[in-house]
């Protein structure tokens, strides 16, 4: 079996890194010939990530390679799209894929579909608002990394749906070793520079904590420093250091606001930090509700109170880091883990033939909704 994985991003781009690169291994054991193709290249993610306006050239570069890399797509059984073959373009290229029977399957773990549909200007949202439905309604399977991205899926129409999260590799990410005499507890939040923003607006609230509760704050995520009025540290991040970056963590969070875009992450930092053993206290935004049990691995903070009063309760008392840590490891490593998605791709991609039938020409395009 050869497949094709059209990716958005290379390695270096977090959600292809975790959709579609740390799987290849795992196709291959099974006998798959894989091949990835990136649409963005390196130099434009590392301008993104340094908050520049991409070269325009390089760009352009990027939209012709992936329209030659379409010219290859009948060397391969199965095309895997991550989120669109061409972005802020008609979806013209999948409904070739769908009318020439080569049949593609689609991956989303961001509501990309809000580019279009909430764009500010009315002619890409007239134009465009429903081009991610149209995507999903004629994949041949839809994966979602959530509910929110799962409704919008049921909503466009889609004949197959299968509900993956986002996943850590378990024998990567390993238990801290808790020392619950540590002076002083190190709050840490990890992530990429275009989701710094989100920690910049709980920044505020960490200084005035700091005045009543003492505490570090560890930042992972390429910035050399913060505007931060306090006691606290900026690591760099690499793919490499990741977890050893977290085990210098007591205590993780990931906030968020309340809005559309949001709804749709897939609360991956969540999962590394409990992966690692640490509790957690997050937003109750989006899939936040679901990788959190309230009260028992970690707290959801619905105010800048509930922030203060949730945080203040885990500096202060190490045994309630260990207990929740505990759950919420034990939690990470039994449903968020890359071998159990490996496991239900595989059995209903190819095993149930439930899709792997409809990625043929002379087969049916009927097909029951896969189990979610």
């Amino acid at each position: 079996m050869k497949i094709l994985f059209l990716s958005k991003y290379p390695r270096l781009g977090a959600s292809s890194r975790l959709r579609t690169f740390q799987f290849q291994s795992s196709w291959n054991t099974i006998g798959c010939d894989t091949k990835v193709q990136s649409f963005f290249n390196e130099k434009y993610l590392n301008q993104i990530y340094a908050h520049q306006k991409p070269n325009s050239s390089n760009v352009f570069l990027c939209y012709l390679k992936r329209f030659f890399q379409l010219l290859t797509i009948w060397k391969y059984d199965i095309v895997w799209i991550e989120k669109e073959v061409f972005p802020y373009l008609p979806s013209y290229a999948e409904w070739i894929l769908n009318k020439i029977g080569v049949g593609y399957i689609v991956d989303y773990d961001d509501a990309v579909f809000h580019n279009y549909d909430k764009h500010p200007w009315p002619l890409v949202r007239s134009w465009m608002g429903n081009k991610i439905d149209w995507v999903m309604r004629n994949s041949k399977l839809t994966i979602v990394g959530n509910s929110y991205l799962e409704q919008r899926a049921i909503a466009a129409g889609s004949k197959n749906i299968l509900k993956l999260p986002t996943v850590v590799e378990s024998g990567k990410y390993t238990k801290k070793s808790i020392d619950p005499n540590v002076q002083p507890v190190t709050v840490g939040w990890m992530g990429s520079p275009t989701t710094v923003k989100y920690l910049k607006a709980l920044l505020p609230l960490l200084e005035d904590l700091q005045k009543e509760v003492p505490f570090k704050l560890l930042v992972a995520n390429g910035q050399k420093s913060i505007d931060f009025d306090g006691n606290y540290e900026c690591l760099r991040w690499s793919e490499e250091s990741e977890v050893s970056i977290i085990h210098q963590m007591d205590v993780g969070i990931m906030p968020l606001p309340d809005d559309d875009w949001e709804k749709g992450k897939c609360s991956y930092k969540l999962i590394q930090y409990m992966a690692c053993g640490l509790p957690v206290v997050a937003s109750p935004v989006g899939m936040n509700a679901e990788v959190v049990d309230h009260g028992i691995n970690g707290f959801l903070a619905k105010s800048q109170e509930e922030w203060k009063h949730y945080l203040s309760k885990l500096i202060l008392d190490a045994s309630l880091r260990m207990e929740m840590g505990d759950r919420g490891y034990e939690k990470a490593h039994a449903y968020y883990t890359l071998d159990r998605n490996f496991e239900l791709m595989k059995e209903l991609i190819f095993e149930k033939d439930l899709v792997a039938s409809q990625l043929s020409i002379n087969q049916s395009t009927s097909s029951p909704h896969l189990p979610r």
